[in-house]
């Protein structure tokens, strides 16, 4: 990754960012966050770090609708029809000779912004290291504990992309970044990045000094943002194939057999003057700019599913390219739905994929049956061999998850991308994307 990879922000847009994010947050004059300068970062106020971090929370969800086009697409989940860009369906989905290209949006825009944030963490824990602020030892461990959190999960992200090409996980000095490291190195840097924040966060204060958006309500003190970063910890283990690491996350999470599916850290989104709407919502029927399901969701479907509700029919089927669907994508029916980071339902999930491959088939079933009553069907009623059960979790978690950046990443993992569909004759179904043009040496 070169220093290019980093773009400047406004400081005003941080500062409206701040308004809305984090209710009564000051702002301070100071360079732009996204670029400290070297007083900043030598001597940073608590108003200046809680810029810092409102920009950080802020960045999280620049191009995120590009990355969930990404792996929704190739997934085959979703079409992204447009007229103005046909690369989304012919380069994402492998369409005659096209090739995904390592010099084009969908894969240096969202590769570059989750760096740039990655690289305000980095301001952030050097100015937390230098800062003269009156705040305690366990408050900066906090800060820190948020930072390496979240520079942990964009690393995910950008990983998710480039599987066995792997990324740079040290990035701290611009001007000597660290190699690239492997696709399994990568995840072992990414658990040690979440091991050490969970560390920082099991502090003995109870608040923090810093607000997060409403996004974050429910895991906006040290407590519950310790359960957050063990969540992601189990999603990182299940990567890894380490069922045990993710049952023992999974005690320290939010994890919750019975408990509200739904619950879980959200990116805030809002039509409110300068903020940010939410990139995945199309209106129903739209012409032109559109997401919609790909025709097996519905058609393999199982009767009385709930879930189907996440798509609704159009008044006529939109087609581009070859490619035809009746129905929207509509996970989130309005431009201000927030769009979850992890949720219960997942952690669910990973509880009964855990102890399937741990040979543990009760605990298993017990959890798919949680998932499968809860969206209206009847409890599992199939083999219960190690093979058979994870055939069930996938299933659940193709509807469970639709639309949230699992499936081509599930079907990867069990080396089943050779199971999704293929609409036209010629397409392919990609393993990763190339390293970004900006990287290559």
């Amino acid at each position: 990754m070169k220093k290019t990879l980093i773009y400047k922000s406004k400081l005003v847009a941080l500062a409206i960012a701040c308004m809305l994010f984090a209710t009564g947050c000051e702002i301070d004059e100071l360079d732009d966050p996204n670029n400290p300068s070297v007083d900043l970062v030598n001597d940073a106020t608590l108003s200046e770090l809680q810029n810092l971090i409102t920009g950080i929370e802020a960045g999280m969800r620049n191009r995120l609708g590009t990355y969930y086009d990404d792996v929704g697409v190739i997934g085959r989940e979703f079409y992204r029809f447009s007229g103005s860009d046909p690369r989304f369906t012919a380069d994402l989905l492998g369409k005659g000779s096209a090739e995904l290209d390592n010099n084009t949006f969908y894969i240096t825009g969202p590769y570059a912004e989750r760096y740039r944030v990655i690289k305000n963490t980095n301001f952030l824990l050097e100015a937390v290291d230098k800062t003269s602020a009156a705040i305690s030892d366990a408050q900066k461990n906090y800060m820190r504990g948020f930072a390496k959190t979240i520079k942990a999960y964009q690393l995910l992200l950008n990983l998710n992309l480039l599987y066995q090409n792997g990324i740079r996980t040290n990035v701290s000095d611009p001007d000597n970044l660290g190699p690239f490291r492997s696709y399994e190195q990568s995840l072992d840097d990414i658990e040690g990045l979440l091991n050490e924040a969970a560390t920082e966060l099991s502090g003995s204060e109870d608040e923090f000094v810093f607000s997060l958006s409403s996004g974050f309500a429910g895991f906006d003190d040290p407590a519950s943002f310790l359960e957050f970063n063990r969540a992601i910890a189990a999603r990182v283990a299940v990567y890894q194939e380490d069922f045990t690491a993710a049952l023992d996350y999974l005690d320290d999470s939010f994890f919750d057999l019975t408990g509200d599916l739904n619950t879980g850290p959200e990116h805030f989104f809002s039509t409110a003057g300068g903020d940010v709407t939410n990139p995945l919502f199309f209106p129903a029927n739209a012409s032109g700019e559109t997401r919609v399901a790909h025709p097996t969701f519905v058609t393999d479907a199982l009767a009385n599913d709930d879930r189907l509700s996440k798509v609704s029919e159009r008044e006529s089927a939109a087609s581009l390219d070859n490619l035809t669907s009746n129905y929207d994508v509509m996970v989130y029916p309005s431009q201000a739905d927030n769009i979850p980071i992890i949720r219960n339902e997942e952690l669910v999930l990973i509880y009964a994929e855990a102890n399937a491959r741990q040979g543990s088939p009760g605990p298993a079933i017990t959890a798919i049956d949680e998932i499968r009553t809860a969206h209206g069907l009847d409890p599992y009623a199939g083999a219960t061999t190690e093979e058979a059960l994870i055939d069930e979790i996938l299933f659940q978690r193709r509807y469970s998850l639709f639309a949230e950046g699992h499936r081509w990443i599930d079907m990867r993992r069990y080396n089943r991308l050779d199971e999704l569909p293929i609409d036209r004759e010629g397409d392919n179904v990609w393993e990763q994307f190339p390293v970004p043009v900006t990287e290559v040496q």
